[in-house]
């Protein structure tokens, strides 16, 4: 949900950019549509009497729609000292057959089955035992929930909205969403038996897997930076080896290289010992030649053409390698990872409006805008419609913030985080915050006011998109991207109510409490997005950096084009398991054609680095794609290629009766940390 972007619905059907857990009721819409129906009209174009946007909805299925789609923001998480001694010192005995029965129990859970060997043995080691009488409840249906069990003895219940949906048996595990981001449990879980479970609490499995990212990370980049031959590589391509290569497993005796076989994979020793052995003509004992330990590597020569192996390379007890082939190994070095001579081309009149906009607002107090009525009500404060006083026919929309509300839910870091960003961002592909001002109570973000409606509007009215109104909504959408990348800023939350219209029917990203800026070489570890579109190492907490974006650029087109998500569920987690199991497993619908198809599988690769647009050309990969063939990609940046809907957006008819913000205290907010 965003704090600053524009409006998820335009004002006829009057969907609140915020979503409050007490909605607008009738009466109040209805106000609302009385006051905005007058004088705002969005048409198609060439067909002006045809409203885009319903202006009737239902609220009980609106609300469930939006719930289901809603923005997850986990709490912020520090790989703390302190932290990190308690849960890696944190014990808890237990026999073998218990570790046995929770191991089963994770190899069975579509989440937890993609854990490596030693996290799931440090994740069973600080899993605790309690015992539940027969009746009680380990889980309450609407209680927040930070907790994963497994069940060793007894049976369990579970109900929801007091119906009975299933057994649990002993080695069943249940509660995993919890282990991913703070969420609200749908269903209530109780002892029919006296039961014995053990449990796993969300700090320690994030710790756990946090910490293991980052080992495993910074012992590849290790190695990878003792090769001689790769020294020269800047640090962005030796962190993209990094994320292609391999773990390959060997024991005792297995020949990782046979003498006189064709290879064109090198090799890095992670773990173990290896011998290298040649075996001459006329003779049948091998001789060693060597042996290899952990940070040594062999078989280079595959990377620069066809290389017959001329030597054995056996295991000498249990081995761990990386390895990369030739393949990949040069369609990284044939490029730079990213490329940001990709800059966007403005046309003359969007200079044109920034500098008339900003000579406008330079001097402008909070004092000097008049409200003309409020857009939105949500969680944090509400939006208000305002223009100038000294030139009425400037709209712009105001978000007004209570402080209290942000502090309450622990959302300070992400606005402030949210505003720094934004504030530089002068992207035509971005709705534009121009200033910020504040009192004791409130935040108030100034920002564009985009008023022809969102894309999921435009969706939810006509069922899908054809490929040519896809295509030009995707590369707006992808523009807006590459600007934030270039700056080392990951969105983590394209989706279609992020996406609106401006007057001239040209689309932006509205801003995100998502924002994050990501060093090069870093990755952040938060879950961010929403369930459905969120990237499978963002759910598997393996660490995510801007390819995430990629993958969820790809889901926008499939829903784009289809209507529907191909990772869909009512139950949250059975969305982030498919997402897990990867595009592979779904069946495209007949309107997505054969080359939309290619372009969203090559986005959404499972592995990261393979991702369109995180290849040796990036942005060019995906500019190039036979699905964008012909687009005038030189015309969108200029905004003189025609949208495929144009907005048409009325002038209020009357304003005079309009109110205007308190004259207590109010100073222009230049600096984000004084909050």
């Amino acid at each position: 949900m965003s704090s600053f972007g524009g409006y998820r619905k335009n004002w006829i059907a009057t969907e609140p950019l915020f979503h409050s857990q007490d909605p607008l009721q009738s009466a109040q819409v209805q106000n609302m549509l009385r006051l905005y129906v007058k004088f705002l009209s969005v048409s198609k174009k060439h067909e002006p009497s045809l409203c885009v946007f319903p202006v009737a909805f239902s609220a009980q299925a609106e609300d469930k729609q939006r719930a289901q789609r809603k923005t997850v923001i986990s709490e912020p998480f520090t790989l703390d000292p302190v932290t990190l001694s308690m849960v890696s010192q944190r014990s808890y005995d237990k026999s073998q057959a218990s570790q046995r029965l929770i191991q089963a129990a994770f190899l069975k859970n579509d989440l937890l089955r993609n854990l490596d060997e030693g996290e799931i043995r440090s994740i069973i080691a600080c899993m605790y035992p309690v015992t539940i009488s027969r009746g009680c409840y380990i889980i309450q249906e609407g209680t927040n929930g930070t907790q994963a069990y497994v069940l060793e003895e007894g049976r369990l219940e579970v109900t929801k909205n007091g119906i009975k949906l299933l057994t649990v048996e002993p080695e069943g595990m249940f509660g995993e969403l919890a282990l991913i981001y703070n969420c609200t449990h749908s269903y209530s879980v109780s002892a029919q038996t006296d039961s014995k479970l053990f449990v796993l609490d969300h700090k320690s499995y994030q710790t756990i897997l946090k910490q293991s990212g980052l080992n495993r990370f910074s012992h590849s980049m290790e190695l990878l930076n003792r090769v001689p031959f790769l020294q020269p590589l800047p640090k962005d391509v030796i962190m993209k080896m990094s994320d292609l290569m391999e773990e390959m497993h060997y024991t005792e005796g297995d020949y990782i290289i046979r003498q006189g076989a064709t290879g064109d994979t090198f090799y890095i020793i992670s773990k173990g010992q290896v011998k290298v052995t040649e075996k001459k003509p006329g003779q049948e004992e091998q001789i060693v030649l060597a042996k290899l330990s952990e940070r040594q590597w062999f078989g280079e020569k595959a990377l620069w053409g066809e290389d017959v192996r001329t030597v054995n390379v056996i295991a000498a007890g249990e081995v761990s390698c990386l390895v990369i082939d030739r393949e990949t190994f040069r369609d990284i070095i044939d490029g730079l990872v990213f490329d940001c001579s990709h800059e966007l081309q403005q046309s003359p009149e969007s200079n044109i409006e920034f500098d008339k906009d900003y000579a406008l607002l330079s001097s402008s107090t909070l004092r000097d805008f008049h409200i003309i009525g409020t857009l939105a009500v949500g969680e944090f404060g509400h939006v208000d419609l305002v223009q100038l006083r000294s030139n009425t026919k400037c709209l712009f929309a105001m978000r007004v913030l209570k402080k209290k509300l942000i502090l309450n839910n622990g959302q300070q870091e992400h606005i402030l985080r949210e505003g720094r960003i934004l504030t530089d961002a002068h992207c035509p592909f971005i709705v534009r915050l121009h200033k910020t001002f504040r009192d004791n109570e409130c935040l108030y973000i100034l920002t564009e006011a985009c008023l022809g409606g969102d894309l999921c509007s435009l969706l939810k009215d006509k069922g899908f998109l054809d490929e040519c109104t896809t295509r030009f909504y995707t590369a707006c959408v992808f523009e807006a991207l590459t600007f934030l990348h270039c700056r080392g800023v990951i969105y983590r939350d394209v989706k279609p109510e992020n996406v609106v219209l401006d007057e001239h029917g040209y689309a932006k990203l509205i801003g995100s409490r998502c924002l994050k800026r990501v060093e090069m070489g870093q990755k952040t570890w938060t879950f961010c997005g929403t369930p459905g579109y969120a990237a499978p190492e963002i759910i598997l907490n393996k660490g995510h950096t801007i390819s995430a974006d990629f993958w969820s650029l790809g889901v926008f087109v499939f829903e784009l084009l289809s209507g529907g998500l191909p990772f869909s569920s009512s139950d949250p987690m059975k969305i982030l398991t498919a997402t897990i199991r990867g595009i592979d497993q779904i069946n495209f619908p007949k309107t997505i054609s054969k080359s939309a198809s290619s372009l969203i599988k090559k986005l959404c690769r499972s592995n990261p680095s393979e991702r369109l647009g995180s290849l040796k050309n990036e942005a060019k990969d995906v500019q190039k794609h036979k699905w964008f063939e012909g687009f005038n990609w030189d015309g969108l940046c200029k905004r003189t290629l025609n949208p495929p809907l144009t907005p048409r957006v009325k002038h209020p008819l009357d304003s005079s009766a309009s109110g205007h913000y308190s004259e207590d205290s109010v100073d222009q907010c230049t600096n984000w940390d004084d909050f």
